[in-house]
């Protein structure tokens, strides 16, 4: 078995940043959803525009990715 079969055969289901189980999946959404709060408290801020915008795209990702996880 050649390195790229390893690779092939050793990848999740799920995305390859998230983690396996609901509970640190949840703790990880909520603090996504901080610090997508904390980029919208400071809107008029070019930077906090660019946290909002990043943390919000973060969340949403793994708010999919929480989903698809077993109870």
């Amino acid at each position: 078995m050649g390195r790229r079969d390893w690779l092939l055969t050793a990848t999740p289901s799920l995305a390859r940043f998230y983690v396996k189980n609901r509970r640190d999946g949840s703790r990880l959404l909520s603090s996504a959803l901080v610090i997508t709060a904390a980029g919208l408290i400071r809107i008029d801020h070019p930077a906090g525009r660019v946290v909002a915008m990043v943390a919000g795209l973060i969340s949403l990702y793994w708010w999919s990715c929480y989903r698809k996880l077993a109870s």
